[in-house]
């Protein structure tokens, strides 16, 4: 396998919107320069909040937009089997442990402790034993004490106590769904992952993934986490707040805009040319360290 393996890995509730082309775009570049392999896997492990028909949409529009991927494409929702023996694994282990508590009961009892926005510290009601055996239970990861160091290759040396801030958290639901930190450390490490590109949203949950890994015996790739693309009122562009689909009649002008949001600096002139040609750009001229280290930042206009 080549040294350098990335992976895009989008959750289908709706159409490819312009964060999401940003922790694409950023992805394959990286993917590209170090002449590595690109993956793509669909992130399908949440049925209620998935859109009809939105899976098959960002692959059509990852097509239209230029982009190759290495592989088949993954789609976690046949994986189960994995999941499950990973989760028996850290069972036997003692590494994990079945959880009666509802999040209506955790956040009554934490209401008056909790800022808003602010996550849900797990009290660790069912670490000795499960509280309500007579009801559905999720399994919890029992986080261990102590500071989880890693160094991100565009924000710097992140530093996390899990066990402090978010106390022992899922990795199956109640509802029987494996949670994504449990599915996403398996599937990187079964598709030989080394390199993961992603939006900054989801650094606070690298330290758990280094948990899980940790205790599943697996390597962990190395991170890095690109800028949130916002609105100009600082508010997430995402598929949940109503982001509008990228507009595939004019693919140079999205991948451009994406340059541009990732500190790129492409020529302007690379707006009349073919989707080739910027993407051969692109690729010769990607500059993680252009990239700026912000948690978020909004959407220029072009």
């Amino acid at each position: 396998m080549p040294a350098y393996r990335g992976r895009f890995a989008p959750s289908p509730t709706g159409p490819l919107h312009f964060g999401s082309l940003v922790a694409a775009v950023a992805s394959y570049l990286d993917a590209r320069q170090a002449g590595g392999d690109w993956l793509v896997r669909i992130e399908d492990l949440d049925p209620p909040r998935e859109a009809p028909g939105s899976a098959d949409q960002i692959v059509a529009a990852l097509a239209t937009l230029g982009f190759e991927w290495n592989e088949s494409i993954v789609r976690q929702s046949t994986r189960q089997p994995l999941y499950e023996d990973a989760l028996q694994r850290l069972l036997a282990a003692g590494d994990a442990f079945r959880c009666s508590c509802s999040r209506a009961e955790i956040e009554a009892a934490l209401t008056s402790t909790t800022t808003p926005g602010e996550e849900l510290r797990y009290p660790g009601w069912c670490r000795d034993g499960v509280r309500m055996p007579e009801r559905v239970t999720a399994v919890r990861f029992r986080t261990p004490p102590g500071e989880i160091v890693f160094r991100d290759a565009i924000q710097g040396t992140i530093c996390v106590d899990v066990a402090a801030e978010v106390g022992d958290f899922v990795i199956r639901r109640r509802d029987g769904w494996f949670a994504y930190q449990l599915a996403v450390v398996v599937d990187d490490a079964a598709q030989g992952i080394t390199h993961v590109v992603r939006g900054a949203d989801l650094l606070r949950n690298t330290p758990r993934q280094l948990l899980l890994q940790r205790a599943l015996g697996l390597s962990s790739p190395a991170y890095a986490h690109v800028p949130v693309a916002t609105d100009r009122n600082g508010v997430k562009l995402s598929k949940s707040g109503g982001a509008a689909a990228i507009d595939l009649a004019r693919p140079n002008r999205e991948l451009w805009r994406t340059l541009r949001f990732l500190q790129q600096d492409p020529p302007r002139e690379l707006l009349e040319g073919s989707l080739a040609e910027l993407w051969s750009w692109a690729i010769a001229h990607w500059r993680s360290a252009s990239v700026r280290s912000l948690y978020s930042a909004p959407v220029a206009d072009v």
